[in-house]
């Protein structure tokens, strides 16, 4: 009993140290461009942070207004390839600028977590990377709209999703992409099996590893495999906080989403990460050492990548909709019970 209260306690004071870290982390953002006063009360709101990703912005930001994203916070972490000037010329768009450490802010998320103090209360809020893209069920005829509003009509504030490495068959860089493309034309091969997941931080969330780069870059230490779970669309109060990117968030309630037995419904993050840009930002990222906490453990990981290797094998899986990912175990859905 006291073992529980004292953890009680202890998260108590880890969220209101990651807020309180939001709030001096605000001295490090730029205001670029804000169109704020464009935001309705029910609207949901999109947040990123991104550097160079100029390449993925025009599908990014149309497939997310597509599902019904009304606005956007951006923090351009210093880009260099048009991607500010890009989304300063977006209307549904207000931009942050920054030339601070990604890695010294979490990744980024101090900076997000002030705008959603800002901004994003009481609106759901989607919190993805710009080569991150949402389905779940029903998303083929289902906007982001309906999904919330089911969401709040059974009282749940979270919704969690698994990212699925994507992938093409042949070598990273012999592939040919254009922005604007939908990326799962070229990246529509996946890895099904070998996902494994254990509780993390005094069990208050389920972590999942594996994958294509669990597979290919860490095949003798699963356990330094990036984690894969996430719990990208909340229903957002000034109160909460990501703890480690968007893999885990307190209250710790709102990490029940991958609890074992939960039956509540989950989506996945379709993770263009190994378009054929890989290969230049892995050089850049293994000289910069932004991007993982445990940088030393990454150096194959981007060496390899700068290979340019062909991450598909036999018993790799050929895309072909939400409804597959639900077949496999992947996705959850509850819309047909």
């Amino acid at each position: 009993m006291m073992g529980r209260y004292f953890t009680a306690y202890a998260m108590r004071l880890k969220r209101r140290r990651l807020l309180y870290r939001a709030l001096r982390a605000r001295h490090k953002l730029t205001n670029l461009s804000d169109n704020t006063a464009q935001i309705s009360p029910n609207d949901i709101l999109g947040f990123t942070t991104l550097r160079n990703e100029i390449t993925r912005l025009p599908y990014f930001l149309e497939y997310y207004r597509t599902k019904g994203v009304a606005h956007f916070f951006v923090v351009d972490n210093d880009s260099n390839d048009g991607s500010r000037d890009y989304l300063l010329a977006q209307p549904d768009v207000s931009v942050w600028g920054t030339d601070a450490s990604y890695k010294q802010s979490r990744f980024g998320v101090d900076w997000l977590t002030w705008l959603q103090i800002r901004y994003g209360h009481g609106h759901w809020c989607l919190t993805v990377d710009s080569d991150e893209i949402l389905i779940y069920p029903n998303c083929d005829t289902r906007a982001l709209p309906d999904l919330t509003a089911s969401l709040d009509a059974q009282r749940i504030e979270a919704f969690g999703a698994l990212m699925l490495d994507m992938y093409p068959k042949g070598r990273l860089q012999d592939q040919s992409y254009h922005p604007g493309q939908d990326p799962f034309e070229i990246l529509n091969w996946f890895d099904v099996d070998d996902y494994l997941g254990k509780m993390e931080n005094r069990g208050y969330y389920q972590s999942v590893q594996g994958g294509v780069r669990g597979r290919v870059f860490f095949p003798d230490a699963a356990s330094h495999a990036p984690h894969l779970n996430k719990i990208p669309l909340i229903k957002w109060n000034r109160r909460f906080a990501y703890v480690s990117s968007t893999h885990a968030v307190l209250p710790k309630r709102l990490n029940q989403v991958f609890d074992p037995g939960n039956s509540q419904m989950t989506g996945v993050l379709l993770h263009s990460k190994f378009l054929p840009d890989i290969i230049e930002k892995s050089q850049e990222e293994l000289e910069r050492g932004e991007h993982f906490t445990y940088t030393d453990r990454y150096d194959d990981y981007y060496s390899g990548l700068i290979d340019n290797p062909d991450l598909w094998e036999e018993s790799s899986v050929r895309y072909t909709g939400w409804k597959q990912l639900v077949s496999l175990g992947i996705m959850r859905d509850t819309t047909q019970k």
